[in-house]
């Protein structure tokens, strides 16, 4: 899981800074403001999501006694359908896109959640 948690972290990372810069530069004069705020949350979510990646693969190999891979799996299906609905959003303003975001948001959640119990329940 580390190698796989390194290597993910690090593709939705630089995603995360290829998608900011073409927002910030492709897209500056394509988006409206409402669509600016949706794809600058994608990007802020997306980030901070990448780096909790890494810090839960570096996690699961330094402990022994708490399993963390489905937690970084809920990371990542949360980027893709929370971030990845709000870029398409932004882009193209079809709403029904909006509905995916939640679900996204929700594998977040459940990402924290678990991370807390396994934490707690484990002897570390």
């Amino acid at each position: 899981m580390l190698k796989t948690g390194i290597l993910l972290g690090s593709i939705f990372s630089l995603a995360t800074v290829v998608l900011g810069a073409f927002g910030a530069h492709a897209l500056k004069d394509q988006l409206n403001e409402y669509g600016k705020s949706i794809y600058e949350k994608a990007i802020l979510y997306q980030m901070f999501h990448s780096l909790a990646v890494f810090f839960v693969a570096l996690l699961n190999q330094y402990f022994d006694s708490v399993d963390l891979t489905i937690v970084v799996w809920l990371f990542v299906a949360g980027i893709i359908l929370f971030s990845g609905s709000l870029y398409i959003l932004a882009v193209s303003q079809i709403k029904w896109f909006g509905a995916i975001t939640p679900i996204g948001g929700v594998l977040f959640l459940a990402g924290w959640i678990l991370l807390i119990f396994k934490t707690l329940s484990s002897n570390i």
